[in-house]
């Protein structure tokens, strides 16, 4: 009786990671007989710290909304892109994200642009650290309909408080006024105080062109490209070289 009270009261208290280790010594006593309190009473914290430690991941990885679920350790070094893992070692640390500084990943299509940002944005949530994810055009529509709405100062505030922005398939379509004012103000807020990562099929030497009006290209990217980092990815697209290996193995 009192063992299912005890359970009750910690569930209620929501220290559910307690009550799973509480619940696994009683299931499994010859496992922790010759543990004295202290060792059992730490196990059981230990528990909870994890339980709670993975919970607050899941909630940063929903909110995240991250197009894929990639992760650091099924990267392919192996593919010919130009990719190294000394490349990546750095930014898998998330100092960079600390730090406020923006990475830019580049290169052809299908060589895994998206996959890496992806990746990198998992990291950050591994370590406690608020994303989100939008494809560029679709932040634009956001944005031009919260123009219209009154959610658009919301919508800023809330952009400009996330630790890690990422902003996939940059400069597929030339930018309009509105979007480029509007894209200035979301840079003119993480500037050294937030990090942002993109991915693009466009060099970065082309970058100003795409965004249309000098001035405001110059004041955007000024903001974008200081302390940022830099991958540049090259070779045939990965896509395409699986399709033909999985063809071949028909």
């Amino acid at each position: 009786m009192m063992t299912n009270q005890t359970l009750q009261t910690l569930r209620a208290l929501k220290l559910t990671g307690m009550a799973e280790g509480l619940e696994q010594q009683w299931s499994q006593p010859g496992t922790h007989e010759e543990l004295g309190f202290d060792e059992r009473f730490a196990l059981l914290v230990d528990r909870e710290a994890t339980h709670r430690h993975n919970n607050k991941i899941s909630r940063l990885l929903k909110v995240a909304n991250l197009k894929l679920q990639a992760y650091p350790e099924d990267i392919d070094y192996q593919h010919p892109r130009g990719l190294t893992k000394s490349q990546l070692a750095d930014l898998l640390s998330n100092q960079w994200v600390h730090q406020h500084h923006n990475v830019l990943i580049t290169g052809p299509t299908g060589c895994g642009k998206t996959y890496l940002g992806c990746v990198l944005a998992t990291q950050a949530c591994r370590h406690g650290l608020s994303v989100r994810y939008f494809r560029t055009s679709r932040l634009m529509e956001m944005l031009s309909i919260a123009h219209g709405d009154g959610r658009f100062a919301k919508l800023i505030q809330q952009l400009a408080k996330t630790d890690l922005l990422v902003l996939d398939d940059w400069g597929l379509e030339k930018m309009t006024l509105s979007q480029r004012n509007d894209l200035l103000e979301i840079m003119e807020d993480r500037h050294g105080l937030k990090s942002t990562l993109i991915t693009s099929q466009l060099p970065i030497t082309q970058w100003h062109k795409m965004i249309g009006d000098a001035t405001l290209a110059d004041a955007i990217l000024d903001r974008l490209l200081h302390n940022s980092h830099k991958l540049t990815l090259k070779g045939e697209s990965m896509r395409k070289m699986m399709s033909e290996v999985d063809h071949s193995g028909c």
